[in-house]
C-alpha cells in the first residue's frame, strides 16, 4: 500500500508521498513514488504513483522513453497542464490495455496518479488521474487530493487545511496527516520523499527524502501527541447527562 498527499494553494504545490510497498510480511520494499519532470526556467511537472508497481513503473517508463527518443507528444512539448493529464490518462490507458488482454486474470494492474505542476503561460494545476485514464482538477474549494491509504490523514487536512494557507504552515500540514498514518497503518512507512514547488518560479525542486532519523519530523510528530493530549484534557468536562 501507499499513501500520497498533494496540495494546490495559492502560493504553490506541496506534495509528499510514502516510499513502502509491500506483498505480503515478507515482501516489504522501498521504491520511489514522487517523479519529477520538466525544463527549469519552463515548466515543472510532478506525478505521485499509487497501486500496481509493475503499472505505474510502465507508465513512467514510457513517459521517459518518449522524452528520450524525443517521441510526440512528450511532457518537454505539450502546452499546458491539462494536455500533461489527457498525456499521462492516455499512457496509463495503454499500459493497462497491454498487460490485461485476458479477461479471465485475477491480479488487479490498476493504479492511480496525482499530477501536479505548471508551464509557462499556464496556471498551475492539480489532478488527479483515475485507473480508467479520466481525471479532476483541484480547486480553491478542494484544493488537495490524496490516493492510496488516505483515511487516516484525512481528519487534518478536512479541519485545518485551506486554500490561501502559506506554504510552510501547508508543509507542516501534510507532514502530521502522514505522522497520523504512519502510526495507523504498517502498510504506510518512511521514508517519505517531500517537496514544495512556488508558484510562477518554474524552478524544478530538489526535494528532500525524510528518514527515520530526520529531527524536525521526530520533533513535530512528539510535539503533535504531547498537543492532542493537552488538549483533550482542555476540554470541557461531560455534562451530567452523559453520566452513562
Amino acid at each position: 500500500m501507499t499513501y500520497c498527499c498533494a496540495l494546490r494553494l495559492e502560493e504553490g504545490l506541496v506534495l509528499i508521498s510514502d516510499t513502502r510497498t509491500n506483498a505480503g510480511v515478507d515482501h516489504i520494499s522501498v521504491f520511489r513514488k514522487l517523479h519529477t519532470f520538466g525544463v527549469e526556467g519552463e515548466r515543472f511537472i510532478a506525478l505521485q504513483t499509487s497501486g500496481n508497481l509493475a503499472t505505474t513503473q510502465a507508465v513512467i517508463g514510457h513517459l521517459q522513453n518518449a522524452l528520450v527518443l524525443r517521441q510526440e507528444p512528450n511532457l518537454n512539448t505539450v502546452n499546458t497542464m491539462f494536455e500533461v493529464a489527457e498525456l499521462i490518462g492516455k499512457t496509463l490507458r495503454k499500459v493497462l490495455g497491454d498487460i490485461t488482454a485476458d479477461p479471465h486474470e485475477q491480479i488487479n494492474y490498476s493504479c492511480s496518479i496525482l499530477v501536479a505542476g505548471q508551464i509557462q503561460g499556464d496556471k498551475m494545476q492539480l489532478y488527479n488521474v483515475y485507473p480508467q485514464g479520466n481525471f479532476i482538477c483541484a480547486t480553491t474549494d478542494t484544493p488537495y487530493f490524496q490516493i492510496g491509504e488516505s483515511k487516516y490523514g484525512k481528519p487534518i487536512l478536512d479541519r485545518a487545511l485551506y486554500y490561501k494557507m502559506p506554504l510552510d504552515d501547508a508543509l507542516r500540514c501534510a507532514l502530521i496527516s502522514f505522522d497520523s498514518t504512519l502510526r495507523s497503518n504498517v502498510s504506510v512507512g518512511l521514508p517519505l520523499d517531500a517537496l514544495v514547488y512556488h508558484k510562477d518560479s518554474f524552478k524544478i525542486p530538489t526535494g528532500k527524502r525524510i528518514s527515520e532519523n530526520d529531527p524536525y519530523f521526530t520533533q513535530i510528530s512528539q510535539q503533535w501527541s504531547e498537543t492532542l493530549r493537552r488538549g483533550l484534557q482542555e476540554l470541557p468536562k461531560p455534562t451530567a447527562d452523559y453520566d452513562l
